[in-house]
């Protein structure tokens, strides 16, 4: 690993740990204030802005997210409105969002279908992102739900550094900060979200880039020249080329 980038890995987890002490420690003394803050870190709402497009994560297809990201769209924020589309059942999501929103009134020529086959955040991030720089998107509005706001916007922060995200969330009834700790459903959406952030900051975004770093695939570059009977070359390796970083296309 790299000094420099396991200084900053060290550091980020003095950090995070500095952090954890302290919600604990203002746990101890306030939990009720102390929850409901936690609660509220999960949702990430910026007013929207002028951008090139309107990006809306897939996992609502007729509910709040689309909606707002429609909304967005009409009223001038950006040209195009691309909807997300992992599978539900024989179609798309993105296919279904716009059906949905066609017969609610909205023009069918904003949107832009985007089907993919992620599973989760990470893996739509991924998906998503050559799509918007083949769009030629700089500026995007990242609309979905509230409670995954924060994680969203982090997720695409990190995995398309070279895009500018605003992120607008949607509300839903399916969490609440005020007390959500006396609620079973409420309690399983704040500690997932908690875990998945934790996890995309110091294990998948990590795994990620090392990816880059240290690719599992010998280059083309390199070349083997065995040697056969009868046959006076010997083995020619280009070493070079197993230990220099490369960036994934």
């Amino acid at each position: 690993m790299a000094p420099s980038l396991l200084l900053g890995l060290r550091r980020t987890l003095r950090c995070f740990a500095g952090i954890s002490f302290a919600c604990l420690l203002l746990a101890l003394f306030n939990y009720p204030w102390s929850l409901t803050n936690l609660a509220k870190f999960l949702t990430l709402s910026q007013p929207p802005e002028r951008a090139d497009l309107v990006l809306v994560l897939g996992g609502d297809f007729w509910g709040p997210r689309v909606l707002l990201g429609a909304d967005l769209g009409v009223h001038g924020y950006a040209p195009k409105v691309l909807i997300s589309g992992p599978p539900y059942v024989a179609e798309p999501e993105s296919e279904l969002a716009i059906r949905f929103l066609v017969e609610k009134g909205y023009p069918k020529d904003i949107f832009i279908s985007f089907p993919n086959t992620s599973t989760n955040t990470i893996e739509e991030a991924l998906a998503v992102c050559p799509e918007l720089s083949r769009l030629g998107a700089r500026k995007v509005l990242l609309v979905t739900t509230a409670y995954h706001s924060r994680r969203a916007n982090i997720v695409y922060r990190l995995f398309c550094p070279n895009i500018s995200f605003r992120s607008v969330s949607a509300p839903d009834v399916h969490f609440a900060v005020e007390n959500w700790w006396k609620t079973e459903r409420f309690r399983q959406i704040f500690l997932s979200e908690w875990e998945k952030i934790a996890g995309t900051i110091f294990w998948k975004y990590p795994e990620h880039k090392f990816k880059d770093l240290w690719p599992t695939t010998v280059r083309k570059s390199a070349r083997t020249q065995e040697t056969r009977p009868g046959n006076s070359q010997s083995i020619v390796i280009n070493w070079s080329s197993l230990i220099t970083p490369y960036s994934r296309q």
